[in-house]
């Protein structure tokens, strides 16, 4: 019974209502900071001074620093015991993308044969993953990281790399994905054998709609599962469709 209200009168979709929300993320931040500052102001107890850097910033020990020396001139320093230089500041950088092409230039050697014929040796070519492909092994990987990890879709990508001058289509984005399938295999396999070292698997499923599936009506359900499973300290999380 308790079943068959949830399909009659439950949710048709998973969609919250506050899902929007959620994009007002750094406006929510400002508004509970003021929030916090006039709590603080009203209550009547002192409190040690809050620290100006929030608990959830910091920086990794291991990036790499570049000191900047602030130096004074001559005429300020003129007459000076001894000079100095101490820290007063901390700022995150980041490089922006940059895009370049990288040319492999083969180097090839001509040798005369005694039968008056000549032979050519090339040097050894870098192995690829996709064999003849315009993306270097550093573009793929960074293509899947923002569309898998960073939820960009391919058209933003395509639109990013135009930026930065590579004319780069969603469709050829596309297709580089759909054959790194077969690159990926041993590291899925082995993905898979960690979850089954575990006691237990978790699983969840979404429904999907496929539109143009051989053999399948786009209002026909499909499945997208979730699995986590493997030891506690090393657990592994696989996606896979189902079409059935």
């Amino acid at each position: 019974l308790r079943l068959a209200r949830l399909r009659k009168f439950g949710a048709r979709s998973e969609k919250l209502p506050f899902q929007g929300e959620l994009f007002d993320e750094a406006e929510l931040e400002v508004s509970l900071e003021a929030v916090e500052k006039e709590l603080a102001e009203a209550e009547a107890e002192p409190k040690k001074p809050r620290k100006r850097r929030n608990k959830a910033d910091g920086f990794d020990e291991n990036l790499p620093r570049i000191q900047v020396r602030l130096t004074l001139d001559e005429a300020e320093k003129a007459g000076a015991n001894k000079t100095f230089f101490s820290k007063v500041k901390e700022e995150l950088d980041i490089v922006p993308a940059q895009a370049r092409v990288i040319e492999y230039w083969q180097e090839k050697a001509v040798f005369e044969q005694e039968d008056g014929t000549q032979q050519v040796a090339c040097a050894a070519r870098p192995v690829h993953p996709l064999g003849k492909c315009l993306a270097s092994v550093q573009l793929l990987a960074w293509i899947l990281v923002a569309k898998y990890a960073d939820a960009l879709p391919l058209y933003r990508l395509e639109g990013i790399l135009k930026r930065h001058g590579g004319q780069i289509s969603r469709t050829t984005m596309a297709n580089w994905i759909i054959r790194l399938d077969d690159v990926f295999k041993p590291l899925i396999n082995l993905l898979r054998e960690q979850q089954l070292d575990g006691d237990y698997l978790q699983a969840d499923e979404t429904r999907l709609q496929v539109l143009k599936e051989s053999g399948k009506s786009a209002q026909s359900d499909k499945w997208m599962w979730v699995i986590r499973g493997g030891p506690p300290d090393r657990p592994a999380v696989l996606f896979e469709y189902d079409p059935s």
